[in-house]
């Protein structure tokens, strides 16, 4: 499976200049133009990695930097900048930026960064790739996520989950000892506009937690009394 990459750039000809040599690079792209547009299909969407201009509507690049990584959303991000403007680059990897390009830029130095980025992440956060297939695997001691066909193994067993179960574990397991509030879980993975309450998180949550914790107690999800989740492994580190 491709791996994916949000672009938050409201020009229309660079957005359609990134898009499609990215896309040509073998990457599935998605284009958002507006600041909130592109904070919220990051937090809802899984991504490989993120570029970001600084100056958009709604939102600046900064802002949505910073949201993305007070949530704990590790996804690499790549900003955009303006020629000669080394504040920006300074202020962007203060709030969690890996990397930078300096408009206006050739498209080899681009899909150098976004390989470079990309190569380095998986390094360093533990995703992995199954042997001969390309295809992405998230793990977390003993469990082993497969995004791209929604299957889960714990323990080399395979976990039958929910579309949502599935999506609450990934959503956490990307986040390591990090406390998920219910209204981030609702807003991510049902939607801003769900009009269901916290009932539903609690619910899918403790119906996760039985499957995960049969047989085993190597990885569990930990409630946090009046503010939400987070899973624990005692096998290893955790990797994303």
């Amino acid at each position: 499976m491709p791996q994916k990459i949000l672009v938050i750039e409201d020009e229309p000809t660079l957005a359609r200049l990134l898009s499609y040599n990215l896309t040509q690079e073998g990457y599935e792209t998605k284009v958002v133009d507006h600041g909130s547009d592109g904070l919220q299909a990051a937090l809802q969407q899984y991504f490989d990695l993120i570029i970001l201009d600084i100056m958009l509507p709604g939102m600046n690049g900064f802002e949505i930097l910073s949201k993305l990584r007070q949530k704990g959303n590790k996804t690499p991000v790549i900003i955009l900048t303006a020629r000669n403007a080394e504040e920006e680059v300074v202020q962007g990897l203060k709030y969690g930026a890996d990397d930078y390009i300096t408009k206006p830029f050739g498209v080899a130095e681009l899909l150098a960064r976004v390989s470079a980025v990309l190569r380095r992440t998986m390094a360093e956060d533990g995703t992995q790739e199954k042997a001969g297939t390309g295809e992405k695997v998230i793990s977390a001691g003993d469990l082993y996520i497969y995004p791209e066909k929604y299957e889960v193994l714990l323990g080399g067993e395979s976990i039958p989950l929910r579309p949502k179960e599935f999506e609450v574990l990934l959503y956490l397991v990307q986040r390591p000892g990090v406390v998920v509030t219910r209204d981030d879980l609702m807003n991510i993975v049902w939607g801003f506009d769900y009009i269901g309450g916290q009932r539903t998180v609690d619910v899918h949550v403790s119906s996760l937690r039985k499957k995960l914790e049969m047989n085993q107690q190597s990885v569990q999800i930990e409630s946090i009394r009046g503010v939400g989740y987070k899973l624990v492994t005692s096998v290893g580190a955790l990797k994303k």
